[in-house]
Order: C-alpha cells, then sequence, then structure tokens
C-alpha cells in the first residue's frame, strides 16, 4: 500500500526517489500521467490499426518511452514533466509505425516539416501556423534558414509557450494540450495564438533577409 506521505509529494521529489529506485514512486508517476499514452494511441489508431499492429507491441514501446522521459528528464528543461514525457512516449510510437510501414506508408511526414533534437527527443515543426489561403513555410525550403527560425522561435517564446509549441507539433489539439499541462482548453488556445503570431512574424523577418 502506498503511504499517503508520498501520495502528496511533488513531482521533482517524485523523481527523486524514482531514481532511487522507490517502486512507491515509479507507481504515482505513471498512475499521475499513464493518460499521455492514451492520448498518443489515440492519435495513432489509424495507423495502428490499418497495419495490423499488436496493440500490446505499442503499449510496450510507450512504456519504454514513458520510462525514458523520467530517466531523462532534468527540472531546468524548458518543458515540464508532463510534455518531456509526452514527446518521449510519442517517440516510440512513431518508430513502431516507420518500422511497420516503411514498405507501404509515408507516415508522420510533412511537406514542410523540419527535424531537430530537442534534449534527446525529436521534435517536428509542422505547418502548424499557416492558413487556407497561404502557407508562409513554402518559401523556406534552405535548411539552414530552418535552423534559424527554430533557434529563434525557441529563443522567443516562454518556457510555457515552448511547452504548448512543443505539444502542437506532435499534432496533438488543443483540449489534450490542456490534459497535459493541467490548464484550461481556452489558456491553451490563447497560447497557441500567441505561439502562432510570434512565429509567423519569425518567418516574416527571416523572408525578408
Amino acid at each position: 500500500m502506498i503511504s499517503e506521505d508520498i501520495l502528496n509529494t511533488n513531482d521533482n521529489e517524485l523523481l527523486m526517489l524514482y531514481h532511487e529506485n522507490n517502486e512507491d514512486a515509479k507507481n504515482i508517476l505513471y498512475m499521475k500521467y499513464r493518460f499521455i499514452i492514451d492520448i498518443l494511441i489515440k492519435k495513432y489508431k489509424k495507423y495502428i490499426d490499418d497495419l495490423n499492429i499488436d496493440i500490446q507491441e505499442v503499449y510496450s514501446e510507450c512504456s519504454v518511452g514513458f520510462s525514458d522521459g523520467l530517466k531523462k528528464y532534468k527540472d531546468d528543461r524548458n518543458a515540464s514533466l508532463a510534455t518531456f514525457i509526452t514527446l518521449c512516449v510519442e517517440r516510440k510510437i512513431s518508430s513502431v509505425i516507420r518500422k511497420y510501414s516503411r514498405e507501404k506508408y509515408k507516415v508522420v511526414q510533412d511537406a514542410y516539416s523540419l527535424d531537430f533534437m530537442y534534449d534527446g527527443t525529436d521534435l517536428r515543426l509542422m505547418d502548424i501556423i499557416g492558413d487556407s489561403e497561404s502557407d508562409p513555410l513554402k518559401n523556406m525550403t534552405d535548411k539552414e534558414r530552418y535552423d534559424d527560425l527554430v533557434t529563434l522561435i525557441t529563443k522567443a517564446l516562454s518556457k510555457k509557450e515552448f511547452e504548448v509549441f512543443a505539444l502542437m507539433t506532435r499534432g496533438i489539439n488543443y483540449q489534450e494540450i490542456a490534459r497535459i499541462l493541467n490548464q484550461s482548453p481556452k489558456q491553451i488556445d490563447n497560447t497557441i495564438q500567441r505561439v502562432k503570431k510570434k512565429t509567423k512574424k519569425l518567418i516574416e523577418n527571416l523572408e525578408k533577409m
């Protein structure tokens, strides 16, 4: 039975206990954030079903990603533990899908995307800031300019904005982002609008250079 004291422990203290191989801390963190796995499996369910991937294999990889998130997270990162776990789990699911779809499908890719490493986790900048009439990324084909954009975005966004940005680029909708970050959908929607405004401005400035 898990003691009441440890149930009331914050994430940083739980992580310290986790690194000391405390099983109670491990179980509490898993119970607290396992909904992230459910969100991401739901996101990729179509691909999982189409490719006839054993769901137990997917859950197994998710558990590995979850553990990776706990092991590698540091509280001085530009993201919360929940965001970092999300990125690590999503990376594992993507790897499983790529393995099964290599010959049949082109999955989790975008014509205007950029991969870069965020503390050892793939982070994809997709066409999140376009609209129905124009694509502000369509002329940005040079990788160096993409890299410049990523650097500028990272510097321009606040910690909370960057967390939302990181989850947006994974294709997670604002309601699920709200759940992951423990904020209201309205707060997340407002943050998304700020992120889009800042990112569009950065792209416009780069295009003028």
